[in-house]
């Protein structure tokens, strides 16, 4: 390892990257810190962008590395914002966050990256990266808990392998300690949740800024009209919050579930069985997919799913189109896959890549 390579780090002000820097810096790169603003400021005290800039500046100053700031926002508003609202419109459950890792830490920013003279390119994500035989891989964090591999699997493997991910290695509660050991300014800071342009701010509250409401009936699976929902788009199938039916006359005392979305009649169909034929199946397909050593593995392979972040593995078996689009049969039936979201593949503990789902086949799909 050179103490000459130069590695831009991209720091959010929170304990991840900051214990990033930290490692970087003790492994003798000369590291700069890049902080990104991806959404403008607003005025009603949700965006926290202003105090963790000036957090990512103490943990610079702390640590003696440059702080670069840099405003990406009308590159996020056209590149991720705008894909998020189209596909609520179309009814559809978008992951901003697997596109902003794309279109933004490992698009644009990556890009500045290089201009500021990078060697490397690091972050505080729970992952890990390799070259094995030629072929760049994503790999697992050593914390399953923690590892974000499923937000990363768009990113291209050849900018995979010029990034360096520095926790990867570590649990989450050693990396905590490192920052506590280190008196890092931000060591009791807690974790950000939630989608980065909405914050801690009610979803509905802010998506009616961009979306008009278009409020309609809820209906049983036998028809029944049950009650008003606020709009499609604050719905995604298998959701049981949020729905405000209360005691339904002639029902059982049991929670509620969206079982779909109907579009053309702007009805939201709900069901009081946690498994309802129509949130179970077998069988999807998706959007052409994104693999990281830049192919798939063959035309029809086996290996694991999952439909959402926090899915234990699925046993499948994926077979690649012509189009790059894929169709996915799952030996267990699989509860509400989603129609926007991403399903990622895996093979032990490297991430194949993934693509967004499309269209939803039935439980009994062989």
């Amino acid at each position: 390892m050179s103490s000459v390579e130069r590695v831009v780090l991209g720091i959010s002000g929170g304990v991840d990257s900051a214990v990033a820097a930290a490692l970087l810096k003790d492994a003798g790169y000369d590291v700069h810190a890049l902080f990104m603003r991806n959404w403008d400021e607003d005025e009603d005290g949700y965006c926290t962008a202003a105090a963790d800039l000036q957090d990512a500046r103490k943990v610079c100053d702390e640590l003696g590395i440059p702080l670069h700031t840099v405003n990406f926002a009308a590159e996020y508003r056209a590149r991720v914002f705008a894909h998020f609202l189209a596909e609520l419109r179309a009814g559809r459950t978008p992951n901003p966050d697997v596109a902003c890792n794309r279109e933004i830490k490992f698009g644009v920013c990556f890009e500045h990256a290089q201009r500021l003279g990078a060697t490397w390119f690091a972050t505080g994500h729970y992952a890990r990266s390799a070259v094995v035989d030629g072929q760049p891989r994503l790999l697992r964090a050593a914390d399953r808990g923690k590892d974000q591999t499923y937000f990363l699997h768009t990113v291209p493997g050849e900018l995979l392998v010029r990034t360096l991910f520095p926790i990867g290695h570590l649990a989450k509660t050693e990396v905590r300690r490192i920052a506590h050991d280190r008196a890092l300014p931000v060591h009791d800071k807690r974790d950000s949740t939630g989608i980065c342009f909405i914050g801690e701010r009610p979803f509905a509250e802010f998506l009616a800024q961009y979306l008009p409401a278009q409020p309609g009936p809820i209906e049983a699976t036998d028809g029944r009209v049950l009650g008003r929902h606020r709009g499609l788009m604050y719905y995604t199938p298998g959701q049981r919050q949020g729905l405000t039916l209360g005691g339904v006359r002639g029902a059982a005392e049991a929670p509620w579930y969206v079982a779909a979305k109907d579009l053309e009649r702007n009805v939201l169909v709900v069901t009081q069985q946690h498994d309802d034929p129509r949130l179970m199946t077998r069988e999807f397909g998706t959007e052409a997919a994104n693999w990281i050593a830049g192919s798939a593995p063959a035309r029809e392979f086996t290996c694991t799913v999952k439909t959402r972040y926090r899915q234990p593995d699925q046993a499948c078996t994926v077979t690649v189109g012509d189009d790059g689009c894929c169709r996915v049969r799952t030996e267990a039936p699989q509860r509400a896959v989603t129609p926007g979201q991403s399903a990622v593949f895996y093979d032990g503990e490297a991430c194949l890549g993934g693509a967004v789902i499309g269209g939803i086949g039935p439980a009994t799909a062989p």
